[in-house]
Parts: structure tokens; C-alpha cells; sequence
């Protein structure tokens, strides 16, 4: 993937964020493609040819991802996934399409300090999703954010050294997001109370491709009167898409809310949706 196909990803990207801030919004009207195109300013071929690029799928086949009774039947078998996930001790390299995450949590000690001695890489790059900030340690993965900026990281890592090093971070971001990558290692280091890191480690046992509720989190981490909590901790989340909390959704089907936008969280599901299923463009 060379550097110009990431930046016309990213660009695709924000025309696509539009497309389906309108289908949410006129769902009911359920809008041709010649009426979304002409939303967001362009023709219908083009429309349709850059969605495809993006999305792998046409848009008429891509919606059928975005409606609530495809996510009330994604959630429906998310338990027996995740109980068979728990059971037999699959890790993510077992799966279509998942990196293999390895989640370490700071200790109480370094979480004082703040940062204190510590020096984080950072670069700023497209993604199929937008442009994210991603930073790392010697110890692994410490920040993923959408549309973010130096100052964010500089308010989570107050008292680190950080070097801007994009040379450094393109690897990692270009195996986060290559659904090719299945089977890659890769280690996050995150800070949090004991309980948001048990929130954020059962979020790694869900599929690629897959969605489960706050509420069933919850009862798999045997709390299951602590989904309100679950909630507040998966919204902390640090590592955007790795740590991937926004498979997360209501038990309604509907998918509530994100850190990052709606639309966002909207477009990384059906993203992945597609490539579960058939990538073919008609």
C-alpha cells in the first residue's frame, strides 16, 4: 500500500463519512444512490467507483450493513462467539482477518509518574478511517485517535518526551489496518484502573467483523450488573480500532455512541462487514 493509495484512502474516507451521516439521517426514504452522490457533490459514477474503492463492495450492498436487523443478527450470535473464544482459548491469530493483540497495562508505580522518562514516538497518517495520531513506546502501542492532535497526546503523557517520527509509526499503522495482516503480533500499553483494563482486554475477544452489547460484555466479565461501568470504561479506550470498542453496540441494534462519531464507528463496522462476506463490486 504505497503512500499515495493512504492518502487517497483518507480522502475517500471523508466523502464516505458523508454519505452516511445522510443514509442514517434518511434511512426511512431510503435515498438512491444518484440522491446520496449528488449529497455529497459528486456523480453518480464517480460515487459509485470511489465507494467501491474504498469500501471494497458496492454502496447498494454495503447498506444492507448498516441497518438494525443485520446488527440484531450480528449480536445475536456474538455470546455463542464469544463463549467459544473464552472456552477454548483462541487468540486472535486464529481468526479471519485479526491481529494478534497482546494488551499490557502500566503498573500503578509508572502511572504516577505521569510519562515521567519516558519517550514516545508519534506520527500523524491517513487511514481508511480518517486521519489518526499513533504513538509508541519501547514497551508497545500507547495511542490511537482519530482526528488527533499533538495536544491530546501531550494531556494523556504529560511529563514524556515525544518525538514526532512518522517513519517509525507508518509500519504499525499500515498492519492495523490490512485486514491481510491476520496473524501479525502486536502490543498495546495502556493505563487504567484494573478495572478498565479487564473492560479493554475482553473487547480483544471480539471477532473481527463481529458486534456484541455492553450488556453482554459485561456478563462475560462476570459483572453483569456493571454495564453502565463497561460502557464508561469502553469509552475510555486510548487505542482506537486495535482495542476495537466499537464493536460495542446497544442491545437494540442500534450502534450508540463514539468516541470518534457515530459515523465513524459506522463505517469501520460495515468496513469490516464487508470483508467478512463477499468483496466482489456489483
Amino acid at each position: 500500500m504505497g503512500s499515495l493509495n493512504r492518502i487517497e484512502n483518507s480522502e475517500d474516507y471523508n466523502r464516505v463519512a458523508r454519505a452516511i451521516a445522510f443514509i442514517q439521517q434518511s434511512h426511512l426514504a431510503q435515498p438512491s444512490l444518484a440522491t446520496i452522490a449528488q449529497h455529497i457533490g459528486l456523480s453518480d459514477s464517480h460515487f459509485q467507483r470511489l465507494f467501491t474503492q474504498w469500501a471494497g463492495i458496492s454502496p447498494k450492498r454495503f447498506l444492507q450493513y448498516l441497518n438494525i436487523e443485520y446488527a440484531k443478527s450480528k449480536i445475536s450470535q456474538s455470546k455463542t462467539l464469544l463463549d467459544l473464544t473464552l472456552d477454548l482459548g483462541l487468540s486472535s491469530s486464529g481468526r479471519l482477518h485479526d491481529l494478534f493483540v497482546n494488551l499490557e497495562a502500566m503498573s500503578p508505580g509508572e502511572f504516577k509518574t505521569g510519562g515521567a522518562g519516558l519517550t514516545i514516538h508519534y506520527g500523524i497518517h491517513p487511514t481508511p478511517f480518517g486521519t489518526a495520531l499513533l504513538a509508541t513506546t519501547l514497551r508497545g502501542i500507547c495511542h490511537l485517535q482519530f482526528d488527533g492532535d499533538e495536544q491530546a497526546l501531550r494531556s494523556a503523557w504529560a511529563k514524556a518526551e515525544l518525538v514526532f517520527e512518522p517513519q517509525a509509526t507508518q509500519p504499525l499503522c499500515d498492519l492495523i489496518f490490512n485486514p491481510e495482516s491476520a496473524g501479525k503480533r502486536l502490543t498495546v500499553w495502556v493505563k487504567g484502573t484494573n478495572f478498565q483494563v479487564q473492560v479493554w482486554r475482553a473487547l480483544l475477544t471480539i471477532p473481527f467483523g463481529e458486534m456484541t452489547t455492553y450488556q453482554r460484555l459485561a456478563e462475560q466479565m462476570g459483572r453483569p450488573t456493571a454495564a453502565r461501568a463497561v460502557g464508561n470504561a469502553v469509552g475510555k479506550n486510548s487505542v482506537g480500532y486495535l482495542i476495537p470498542c466499537h464493536r460495542v453496540i446497544r442491545e437494540s441494534g442500534e450502534l450508540g455512541g463514539y468516541r470518534w462519531g457515530v459515523e465513524r464507528k459506522t463505517a469501520m463496522l460495515g468496513w469490516e462487514a464487508s470483508w467478512m462476506g463477499d468483496r466482489s463490486p456489483s
